[in-house]
Order: structure tokens, then C-alpha cells, then sequence
């Protein structure tokens, strides 16, 4: 096989990737439009993170909410997060097909040439702030009417956070092990799980 035919599909096994910023595709549709929901875009600055500190070895697995019996498309990414900045790097077929830096100024992105439009790294980016940022920087983040809420709170039960509109929950985020995350967002059509082990130090 040619090598760009290798580089083609591993483009496109970042296609369906929502935490890549890759939900299944929606029609097409103005914002504010009846039937339409438009999550609220997220740039949380590093230094809300405050000590935290992570360097990550990520596998990616995204359902799509309308094919409930298709088979996962999966993506590695190496990931490192701390008080002065984002780096992250995404990974098909051994090739690096995309890299973002976020500074909490400016998002600065590398792709592939065979990166499909459809990766949203803005996207990305707001779930990212949502699984690693502290919860109330991203409450205070949020446009009014939009809350970012513990459903699990007193229950004793891990816990769900849900991000609504009105009280209308549009995407959860939930923790079932130490290592294991998962994304359920129904407005943009996908379930994102997102396996993570430490990153070995070269």
C-alpha cells in the first residue's frame, strides 16, 4: 500500500473522534435555529489548573449515538496538561496526524493535510477543559443559563457531571475506574470513552 493511501485512512480513522473535536456529522444548521443546540465553546486558561500536573498515553474510542451496533473508531494521544499549557498529539497508523498547543492565549494547530475538515479542534478543546479542568473554573466559564453540575452529589455514587442548558442535560461526563473516562454528548452525536495510562519519560 502507498504510503498515501496509509496516511488517507489513518486521517480517517480521526474522523468520528469527538474528544479530536470529531462528533458524527450534524446537518447543516444555523446556530439558534429551532431543533439546534450549540454547546458553549470552552477556553479555560492553564493556570486554573493550578499543581495539577498530567502526561498521558490516551486511546480514544468513540461510539456513534445513530449506529449503536458499528464497531468504535479509535485514536492514540499523548497528552500533556499543566498550569503552563496544553500539548497534545494525535496518532493514526504510527503517523502524527494532528498536534494543538493551547497556552490560554492563543490555540495554535498542526494537521495532516489528510485530517479530515471535520476534526473541530475548538471542540477539542472545550472537552478537554471539561474532563481535566476544576469545576468551578468551568462554571464560571459558562454563558447564562448553562450550568456544569455534580448529578451524583449526596448520593454516594461516583460522580456524573452533566452540562445543561436550562436544566436540560446536553452532555455528561462520568469516571467508572481511575483511568477510564466517558463522554456521552447526544447534541453532537457521539459516546467518547477515553482509556489513559501514564506517559512513559523518553
Amino acid at each position: 500500500m502507498k504510503r498515501r493511501e496509509v496516511l488517507g485512512r489513518a486521517a480517517l480513522a480521526l474522523t468520528g473522534v469527538a474528544l479530536a473535536g470529531c462528533a458524527t456529522p450534524r446537518p447543516a444548521a444555523v446556530a439558534g435555529s429551532p431543533g439546534t443546540v450549540v454547546l458553549p465553546a470552552l477556553r479555560l486558561p492553564p493556570s486554573a489548573l493550578g499543581p495539577a500536573r498530567h502526561a498521558l498515553s490516551q486511546r480514544l474510542s468513540v461510539y456513534r449515538l445513530d449506529r449503536p451496533d458499528a464497531k468504535p473508531q479509535q485514536v492514540e494521544v499523548q497528552l500533556q496538561l499543566d498550569a503552563e499549557g496544553l500539548l497534545l498529539a494525535g496518532f493514526a497508523f504510527s503517523q502524527r496526524v494532528l498536534l494543538m498547543q493551547w497556552d490560554g492565549r492563543s490555540l495554535q494547530v498542526q494537521r495532516s493535510p489528510y485530517l479530515p475538515a471535520e476534526v473541530d479542534t475548538d471542540r477539542m478543546l472545550r472537552d478537554l477543559c471539561l474532563v481535566f479542568w476544576p469545576a468551578e473554573a468551568v462554571r464560571v466559564s459558562l454563558p447564562p443559563g448553562w450550568t456544569w453540575t455534580d448529578t451524583a452529589t449526596g448520593t454516594g455514587r461516583d460522580p456524573v457531571w452533566e452540562l445543561r442548558e436550562a436544566e436540560v442535560p446536553r452532555l455528561s461526563v462520568r469516571r467508572p475506574d481511575a483511568r477510564t473516562v466517558e463522554i456521552v454528548n447526544p447534541s453532537e452525536g457521539y459516546r467518547l470513552v477515553i482509556e489513559s495510562q501514564p506517559l512513559e519519560a523518553p
